[in-house]
């Protein structure tokens, strides 16, 4: 039974969607890091909001850990980066509060557009300021999104809503999209210009830290209005102040500060700045939404291995599962045979797909691919971290898939080109190609030449020339070495010409024996591969 750490505060509700599957879950909340590297170790799963925080250390000490499920969106409270090294799933929720988000934004926008929280401050003090706060309408003026993706296109639907012109600067924003949303897609510079109010919607990353900098804040127009509900960070808070103690920043609202919790900051008490402390996610809807759909996620990929809204792993349904699974097998075990014969390393990865399994999702069959292939020389490593390592490493990955197979409904090859040697100056390539049939992983083709085996747990391989007396003479070298031999596959180019022996056996040689068949005349390269 999988067991599942509940590191913050979640619903009942969704703890009963764990019990409901199977799923055994402890609720200890509140631990400090020594607290949780002591207690994760046990754990198949965790699930944190914004207050547990699972960072390098703790991701070394979760030797049984899978996933981790984060109720909400942010994920600066996780190290993926250590996560992904530890072939730990990070998933988040990031639907399950984005009209929530949205709303609060757009409630800011009035807030700061009508000074609401002071004016009722003095009003409740007895001061009735009826001539201290003129306003500004939102109607027909311009509001420039920082961001447009799940949650800044539902804020761009209300200010459309409510008349407002909406610009968007989004790189990933498409023309097309665009277009649907009703929003301008603009490049950073026009929307500072033209922007009569600013809402960011992005997360904190090395490309989005300080996007709105000093240097940025003063390219915009007299009398701005700036809402960030998204995270701290994102803008520069002294230049705030000084924009906002100048006039040129009518009013700004934050919900999310640099340093959380902001006991302190250096705009509280500023005037026309309006404060809430990280309130976009929460209401009671929201919140019963991620956690009931953080609990669905990790639920389902602990039992069957289906993937949602993660951040370092490609997503597979439920639907998908099954049938991506033998591949998924079919593909690591082709990876691990190559990696396995790469002795000296390699430059690049090819990998083909052939026939029905091209129509798939093929991230997560390259994914496990490459784990194959990086296990055999970086030892722990898993579909998680493979593709993350590969990339570090500077290996050139290139994928291509074909709608027809000439000889199988569905083939998947790897071709790896190999480091330079003394004997290859220019390096090769080894080519492997596989299929699935009658529901289980087969190798049919080894260098070019067709033939069909298994992945015996235990395999020979040989490169070999195709003259009279090697098997023979195989045969007989493995007798003496009291090895009994399982399968025995053969495929070769042209008679007399270049073959190959794929001999599934039931023991691993003794330490000598690649070093005598390499001796044997016929032989151009020998190993024993594991699977």
């Amino acid at each position: 039974m999988p067991k599942v750490l509940i590191g913050d505060k979640l619903s009942p509700a969704a703890v009963e969607i764990f019990h409901a599957r199977g799923i055994e879950t402890v609720t200890k909340t509140g631990l400090n890091t020594e607290e949780l590297i002591a207690e994760i170790p046990e754990y198949d799963g965790l699930v944190v909001r914004s207050a547990c925080k699972p960072n390098a250390d703790v991701m070394a000490a979760a030797t049984n850990l899978k996933v981790i499920g984060r109720a909400g969106i942010g994920v600066d409270n996780i190290d993926i980066k250590a996560a992904t090294a530890k072939g730990v799933v990070v998933m988040n929720t990031p639907f399950g509060n984005a009209i929530t988000t949205a709303e609060h934004a757009i409630a800011l926008m009035f807030a700061a557009a009508r000074q609401i929280p002071a004016a009722n401050a003095e009003t409740q003090e007895g001061k009735w300021p009826k001539s201290g706060y003129m306003g500004t309408e939102v109607s027909y003026k311009t509001l420039g999104l920082i961001g447009c993706g799940n949650i800044g296109s539902r804020v761009a639907e209300r200010a459309i809503g409510l008349k407002m012109k909406v610009a968007a600067y989004d790189p990933f924003l498409t023309e097309e999209r665009a277009v649907e949303l009703g929003v301008e897609k603009v490049e950073l510079d026009e929307l500072l210009k033209r922007a009569d109010i600013i809402t960011l919607h992005v997360p904190l990353t090395d490309q989005t830290k300080n996007v709105l900098s000093r240097e940025n804040l003063q390219k915009t127009k007299e009398g701005l209005i700036l809402v960030n509900c998204a995270r701290g960070g994102l803008v520069d808070e002294e230049a705030v102040k000084d924009l906002l103690e100048s006039g040129h920043i009518k009013a700004a609202a934050f919900d999310v500060f640099a340093v959380e919790p902001a006991k302190e900051n250096v705009l509280f008490g500023t005037k026309n700045f309006i404060a809430t402390p990280h309130l976009g996610a929460a209401t009671t809807e929201a919140q019963e939404n991620v956690a009931l759909q953080v609990a669905e996620q990790m639920a389902d990929y602990l039992l069957s291995g289906a993937v949602t809204n993660a951040l370092n792993m490609p997503s597979i349904t439920a639907e998908e599962a099954p049938r991506i699974k033998p591949f998924a097998t079919l593909a690591e075990k082709l990876g691990s045979f190559a990696g396995q014969i790469s002795d000296f390393g390699y430059d690049e990865v090819v990998i083909e797909y052939e026939g029905e399994v091209a129509d798939l999702n093929r991230k997560p069959l390259t994914a496990a691919l490459l784990a194959g292939l990086l296990r055999a020389s970086r030892g722990d490593v898993n579909m998680v971290s493979a593709p993350a390592i590969l990339a570090d490493s500077g290996v050139k990955l290139t994928e291509t898939k074909t709608e027809d197979s000439p000889v199988y409904d569905s083939l998947i090859r790897i071709k790896v080109k190999t480091k330079a040697t003394q004997n290859a100056p220019e390096g090769g390539w080894r080519t492997l190609a596989g299929t699935i049939i009658a529901g289980q992983p087969r190798i049919v083709e080894v260098k070019g030449m067709a033939l069909e085996g298994d992945f015996a747990p235990t395999v020979l391989y040989v490169n070999n020339l195709d003259k009279p007396g090697f098997i023979g003479a195989l045969g007989q070298m493995l007798g003496e070495a009291g090895i009994n031999i399982a399968t025995f596959h053969l495929g070769r180019t042209e008679a007399g010409g270049e073959a190959i022996a794929l001999v599934g056996i039931d023991a691993v040689p003794p330490a000598d024996f690649i070093e005598k068949l390499d001796a044997l005349p016929q032989v151009r390269y020998a190993k024993v591969l594991t699977f």
